[in-house]
């Protein structure tokens, strides 16, 4: 069987943390799949199918990167793909909590699944989609956090940025 990664997550928007997480995950598994969630409960800038089309764009070059969009339970999408192991970006002890949480859950729905936790390169390990988004909105330079592509949605979204 294919060893398949998911890479689950809001990705709104992109960043380079995101980024280095799919690129050192590319490195341990034969295929990986960056899973873009729709969760009713979480309020997003971009639509998703806007973060699916930013994702796409930013991985075009990456072998065995494939994007798509999933709602509902992470554990059924594995299923769906045949997929048994999931990684995420920890950055701060505040993801971990959430993430334990998370790991616990998704082992009581699926115990066959696996989480691998991977913490981003230093000089990504502050970035997340929030404060990038409050930069824009702020008018500061944002180029080393999320590439010129997205950066650009970012300018269209938030018109401050723009002024």
């Amino acid at each position: 069987m294919k060893k398949i990664i998911i890479y689950p997550g809001s990705f709104d928007p992109v960043t380079y943390g995101h980024l280095d997480i799919i690129e050192r995950g590319l490195k341990i598994c034969e295929q990986l799949i960056v899973a873009v969630s729709s969760n009713p409960l979480k309020r997003t800038l971009f639509s998703i199918e806007e973060r699916v089309i930013l994702l796409k764009e930013v991985t075009k070059k990456m072998k065995n990167v494939q994007v798509e969009k999933f709602d509902g339970l992470l554990v059924d999408f594995l299923k769906r793909k045949e997929a048994r192991i999931v990684i995420r970006g920890l950055r701060a002890v505040s993801d971990f909590e959430y993430e334990f949480q998370m790991v616990l859950a998704n082992r009581r729905l699926n115990e066959s699944m696996e989480t691998i936790f991977m913490m981003p390169s230093e000089s990504y390990f502050y970035l997340s989609s929030s404060l990038i988004k409050e930069l824009v909105a702020l008018g500061a330079d944002i180029s080393g956090y999320t590439p010129k592509f997205v950066e650009n949605e970012l300018k269209r979204k938030i018109p401050y940025a723009q002024s």
